[in-house]
């Protein structure tokens, strides 16, 4: 059964006219529904909202969503990351905010469910996003740009549309994934009219989006993207390359992990592999526990690690 304060304020907005709350309160009503596994009830509510007005149920959602939106199974948890202390502060208290809803609601304050992560690249954006999904035990949606982006004028910002209208009635992470790819600065005088009506979509839907809804947006070029999609986002966090304290404890961790040395001390490791990206590290350490494994019985970790920081180093000549 849906919550009392959802129905006093759906009875409420249909009171007053307003067609837009009234909305926005049915999809948190098939959110819970779904949440609740009343999959028949939501499916009903969910036809009756999505009616053209003259009867007609629009398309099936269902096939076509498959190629806007990919559902992922989160495999990270907040624990098994490693964060710098200001990004690890504001996502737990994300976290917080919205398994513990109900007592905000109760004091008229909704959660916050926009969150934008920033830096370069390999550093665990898309980690964290999945570890949001993963403590809030919700479904993970990806936008997929193949499916959302159009060279047809006006399809990329329906399809945009259509993506935002399944979601909004379940209760879901949805994560942009290189947002600047689709939110880029609408001022930019290079950029076409066609990518500013797709900003001016994304940020309309944004703005309708009900607070069930988990929005994660990451980019490697925070500079480049719309300073109105930048200022749409409720928490701004950026995630650093690792200091040297943190790749040690992150390959600490690997090693307990991957159920071996990794021919170094943690900390010397760290030292060899200055500047590298969480990923590096950790493709680093599969790479040379990999080779190791096929080398039994007579492997050398502690060559294997040498020959890995030299082709490394080699690369980084280039």
């Amino acid at each position: 059964m849906a919550r009392a304060d959802l129905l006093l304020d759906l009875v409420e907005a249909e009171r007053r006219g307003d067609r837009d709350r009234f909305r926005i309160l049915v999809e948190a009503v098939i959110a819970e529904e779904r949440a609740n596994q009343h999959h028949l009830v939501a499916d009903r509510l969910s036809d009756l909202i999505t009616t053209t007005g003259q009867g007609l149920v629009r398309d099936d959602r269902a096939a076509a969503i498959r190629d806007l939106v990919h559902e992922v199974i989160p495999s990270r948890r907040l624990e098994d990351l490693e964060l710098a202390p200001v990004p690890r502060r504001v996502v737990t208290e994300l976290v917080e905010e919205q398994k513990r809803a109900e007592l905000l609601r109760s004091y008229g304050i909704e959660p916050r469910n926009r969150i934008l992560l920033s830096g370069p690249p390999g550093n665990g954006k898309t980690s964290v996003a999945e570890a949001i999904a993963s403590e809030l035990m919700l479904p993970f949606y990806v936008v997929r740009y193949e499916g959302v982006m159009s060279s047809f004028l006006g399809e990329t910002a329906a399809r945009l549309d259509n993506a935002f209208e399944f979601v909004r009635s379940r209760r879901c992470v949805l994560f942009f994934d290189e947002l600047d790819t689709i939110a880029k600065e609408r001022s930019d005088e290079h950029e076409t009219g066609e990518i500013k009506r797709v900003v001016s979509t994304l940020l309309l839907q944004i703005d309708k989006l009900p607070a069930h809804v988990l929005l994660v947006g990451a980019t490697n070029h925070s500079e480049l993207l719309d300073r109105a999609a930048w200022r749409r986002f409720q928490i701004r966090a950026e995630l650093e390359p690792p200091s040297r304290a943190e790749a040690t404890r992150f390959l600490e961790r690997l090693e307990a992990r991957l159920g071996g040395e990794l021919g170094f001390a943690p900390r010397t490791l760290a030292d060899k592999l200055s500047g590298a990206s969480y990923s590096d590290l950790e493709e680093f350490a599969l790479d040379v526990r990999r080779r190791a494994v096929l080398e039994l019985p007579e492997s050398n970790i502690r060559r294997i690690v040498q020959e890995r920081l030299e082709h490394r180093r080699g690369q980084a000549a280039r």
